[in-house]
């Protein structure tokens, strides 16, 4: 590039969270590698639109960078990498979701595929449930709650909710916490305690750590923006994207059980679940919801990748 580039990068929280701090140093890096001439400017809290409307605008150009989960509306195979119980353990979730593995080219393939590059991830938490109201039986997996959780609208955390005994109720994120703030749901899935946080703390009364899902954003960059960079910049940028990621998988668990204390001090009840319950959780879901999401996103195409996987 003969001129300086002014990269807008995007990401869902507010500033000051861990992701906006390691999207910030990751943006440093970038300039001063480059001598200044890629300058990354950060917009959180969605400035630029939810993860959906950013992933299309990543695709076309009308957005440069964002960090971020995949939108399975975008392109519902993404749902692969959101199977609730696909992984057990933080040392389970590196080997699947790090650089090489088969669902991570899986990944990358598909977002190939919308004219975007990966330059890396950002392991974000194992996720669980948010009340804001008290729930019976809320870690047993067979009972009926009677509750309504606002649910990402993915077939596949609908199908959770409503197997584990919940009602699962399809919101946008925008909608989330004026749903749960005025009783039109009693709580919220599809996110982990950083995410409740971040942004439902003043609504959440109970939080239930059931693993239901292991949470992994990408750091991703138009295709064209990116071949548009002299190859010195994009190796810069492969460098610190790197670093940002191999420097998340260090921190993340740590970073889990610090939200869930600031959760508790925030004024929410934890609510431990046993290693019984959260396995009769994945047993009840891989049974029940797997088989569809897998239909429904193409059962060969998916179980050959699952297979590669060791899934």
């Amino acid at each position: 590039m003969a001129e300086a580039a002014t990269l807008m990068l995007s990401h869902v929280r507010p500033e000051g969270t861990a992701i906006d701090n390691d999207a910030r140093v990751f943006a440093e890096e970038v300039a001063e590698a480059t001598d200044g001439a890629v300058n990354i400017r950060l917009f959180p809290a969605s400035a630029l639109g939810d993860y959906t409307t950013v992933q299309e605008g990543l695709s076309i150009g009308s957005v440069d960078m964002a960090v971020q989960p995949p939108s399975s509306e975008v392109d519902r195979r993404f749902q692969l990498a959101y199977l609730p119980y696909l992984v057990q353990s933080w040392e389970d979730a590196e080997k699947t979701f790090t650089a090489g593995a088969p669902l991570r080219e899986t990944v990358e393939q598909l977002y190939a595929e919308q004219d975007i590059h990966v330059l890396g991830a950002w392991p974000v938490y194992f996720g669980g449930v948010a009340l804001n109201t008290e729930v019976e039986n809320a870690t047993d997996p067979t009972a009926e709650k009677g509750a309504r959780l606002r649910v990402p609208p993915m077939k596949s955390f609908q199908l959770m909710a409503d197997n584990i005994g919940y009602i699962g109720s399809p919101l946008p994120f925008s909608d989330a916490f004026t749903a749960i703030q005025t009783g039109v749901v009693d709580g919220i899935m599809g996110s982990g305690a950083e995410g409740y946080y971040a942004s439902f703390r003043d609504v959440t009364q109970y939080y239930l750590p059931l693993n239901t899902h292991f949470e992994m954003w990408y750091l991703l960059i138009n295709q064209p923006a990116y071949d548009s960079l002299t190859e010195g910049q994009q190796e810069a940028l492969a460098a610190a994207a790197e670093r940002f990621e191999t420097n998340r998988w260090e921190n993340a668990e740590a970073d889990q059980a610090r939200n869930e204390q600031l959760l508790e001090e925030a004024g929410a009840t934890i609510v431990s679940a046993s290693d019984e319950q959260i396995a009769g959780h994945a047993e009840i879901v891989r049974e029940t919801v797997w088989p569809v999401i897998l239909d429904d996103i193409g059962s060969e195409w998916a179980n050959d990748v699952l297979d590669r996987a060791g899934r």
